[in-house]
């Protein structure tokens, strides 16, 4: 299977899904908050904390890797405060920017092809990816998409401890240090797995939705510094902080892939549940998200191309 092939297989699902949002949004008055709301507080967690609980983790390679994408998260907020701020732009529009450009789509885009440029250590890796960036876009992303719907830093900061996700992270840590986890064969196992594996096909029709009430073309127009920052600056800062924290060969290569990868469909759900709903020049927030996603979505065949085959042939780590 060539790679443009696996680039296809892996983005040809993401836009079906949407699309069936978007044909739902386009011929029905559906309303995305409650799907947000279903998500955030049932699907979410779950997903989260069975990936945590099954997934292996070991060794002082699993820290750095944390610490690079906690170091590549945070310089990346910066870098897109500093942009954003540059453009003139404002809040929502700001935050928007800032998690569009910070937050990869490392699951249902990064694993399959991770694991087809890097083998089963590639898949590794990028698990282990979405579980530290799971942490940070939880927190760190729920600050961003609220704090200027909250009023101010501590009640942004106190809406991130009343989601269940938090507890979720925390339950999970305590039943892998505890070994507490029940096999995955049993009714309880099985049944977190099932809901959580509904939270991303969930989140993918709320951008589809998303995108049937977005103001089309301007709004590409005004996404193209996002855009730009995640596909292009995103994969620069990465092998940098690779570097930095000492991730070498194939896992500081796929952490270089995950990081490049298109904007996630979670802050869309963080921004339509958190977010004022106001808008900045003629687009919303959501708006200025869901076409961020689907733009990079569709030039990351293009870019992820030559990336991989840049990491590949060693010209990059």
């Amino acid at each position: 299977m060539s790679l443009v092939s696996v680039l296809g297989s892996a983005v040809l699902p993401v836009v079906a899904v949407a699309a069936v949002g978007y044909a739902l949004g386009w011929t029905k008055d559906v309303a995305v908050e409650p799907l947000s709301d279903i998500t955030l507080y049932v699907l979410a967690p779950a997903l989260v904390f069975y990936s945590l609980v099954t997934t292996p983790i070991a060794g002082p390679t699993v820290a750095r890797l944390f610490a690079g994408v906690a170091a590549f998260s945070v310089g990346m907020v910066g870098l897109a405060e500093l942009v954003g701020r540059a453009l003139g732009e404002d809040e929502p529009v700001l935050g928007a920017l800032v998690l569009t450009s910070t937050f990869s789509n490392a699951g249902n885009y990064g694993i399959p092809l991770s694991a087809f440029a890097f083998g089963a250590l590639g898949r590794s890796t990028a698990v282990l990816y979405i579980v530290a960036q799971s942490v940070l876009m939880y927190t760190v992303g729920v600050y961003v998409a609220a704090r200027g719907e909250a009023g101010s830093a501590l009640g942004a900061v106190t809406r991130v401890f009343r989601l269940p996700l938090v507890y979720a992270l925390a339950a999970a840590a305590v039943v892998r240090v505890g070994d507490l986890a029940p096999p995955t064969d049993t009714a309880v196992m099985e049944t977190i797995r099932l809901t959580g594996d509904a939270a991303i096909p969930v989140m993918l029709l709320m951008l589809g939705i998303q995108l049937a009430n977005s103001s089309g073309g301007s709004s590409v127009a005004r996404t193209a510094p996002a855009s730009a920052l995640k596909l292009l600056a995103a994969p620069v800062l990465a092998a940098g902080v690779a570097l930095a924290v000492g991730l070498t060969g194939t896992v500081g290569r796929v952490f270089v892939l995950e990081c490049a990868m298109p904007a996630a469909v979670t802050p869309l759900m963080l921004t339509i549940e958190f977010g004022s709903g106001d808008t900045a020049a003629g687009i919303s927030a959501a708006d200025y998200v869901s076409t961020t996603i689907l733009v990079t979505t569709l030039a990351s065949l293009v870019t992820l191309t030559g990336l991989i085959a840049l990491l590949q042939a060693g010209v990059i780590l």
